[in-house]
């Protein structure tokens, strides 16, 4: 063997690592490598906690959620409306939304009008239902809507339209020939034979339209209701808040999106047609 392979202790070692230092050695460049890689996965990966849904509903600024927040918003009042009035009215819908012209014009064509059960709020010439009738303050006390008597919702259940709001002008008793009490301007007839509800069939209230023209007669003569029952009349008119019922009608099909659009979208700000109007047919 030549001296220029000779190689020195010392210089074997500098030059070759061991075993064990070549496995420490990996070892240690492992671990400094998953080091960082572990460390740093939960922020390459992770994500914050996604907010509640009634937080991101009560903070949205624009889009779908605050479309929906707002629509919420204003049903909610609406039913806060409508439960202070029912607790104050005592009869649901504590509104009624007026469709034709037949009590103009004291209440108008899709008006709301605002009602209490029968007997709430009664005045002391009220009979037991509550009802004040025309003919019996004819002249002097109690009125509503600028004329005497009470003006009353009654539904006849054998009748397949809407309740009726009219005016109510006096009380007839079973068997009574009521054509002697009778306005002669409100009947088309010679005679109580002449009518087809006289003699009264059963007690009740002969009622009629405000509107002179289109209602000219009572109900009772002219084939709109049969002598109303005390039991029919479901509620006594109070307030009337203009206009406010068109949307309602428009939604339920009784009247059609027109002019009066506008007053109608009025309305539904003012929070009552939407929910809790009730569609009213003045014949």
């Amino acid at each position: 063997m030549s001296s220029g392979d000779r190689r020195s202790p010392g210089d074997g070692d500098e030059s070759t690592p061991t075993d064990s230092e070549s496995a420490s050695t990996d070892d240690h460049q492992a671990v400094d490598h998953a080091g960082p890689s572990s460390n740093s996965a939960p922020a390459e990966s992770g994500t914050e906690p996604s907010e509640p849904v009634w937080r991101q509903l009560w903070t949205a600024t624009d889009g779908p959620l605050l479309l929906l927040r707002e629509v919420g918003f204003s049903f909610g009042i609406v039913l806060l409306i409508g439960l202070l009035l029912f607790s104050v009215s005592g009869v649901w819908p504590p509104m009624v939304a007026v469709e034709s012209e037949s009590m103009e014009p004291n209440i108008n064509q899709y008006d709301l009008v605002i009602v209490t059960e029968p007997g709430r709020f009664a005045p002391e010439t009220a009979d037991r239902m509550g009802v004040v009738t025309a003919d019996s303050v004819s002249g002097s006390g109690y009125t509503t809507f600028n004329r005497a008597g009470s003006v009353v919702v009654y539904d006849n259940p054998e009748s397949f339209g809407p309740p009726v709001i009219h005016r109510a002008h006096f009380y007839v008793e079973a068997g009574e020939n009521w054509y002697d009490e009778a306005n002669p301007d409100y009947v088309t007839a010679d005679s109580c034979d002449e009518l087809e509800e006289c003699p009264a069939p059963h007690a009740g209230y002969i009622t009629k339209g405000d509107n002179d023209k289109s209602n000219a007669r009572y109900d009772q003569a002219n084939g709109i209701a049969p002598v109303v029952k005390p039991g029919w009349v479901t509620g006594i008119a109070h307030l009337r808040i203009p206009r406010v019922g068109y949307i309602r009608l428009a939604l339920t099909g009784a009247a059609s999106f027109g002019p009066l659009l506008p007053a109608g979208l009025g309305g539904i700000s003012a929070g009552a047609a939407v929910a809790i109007g009730r569609r009213e047919l003045l014949r």
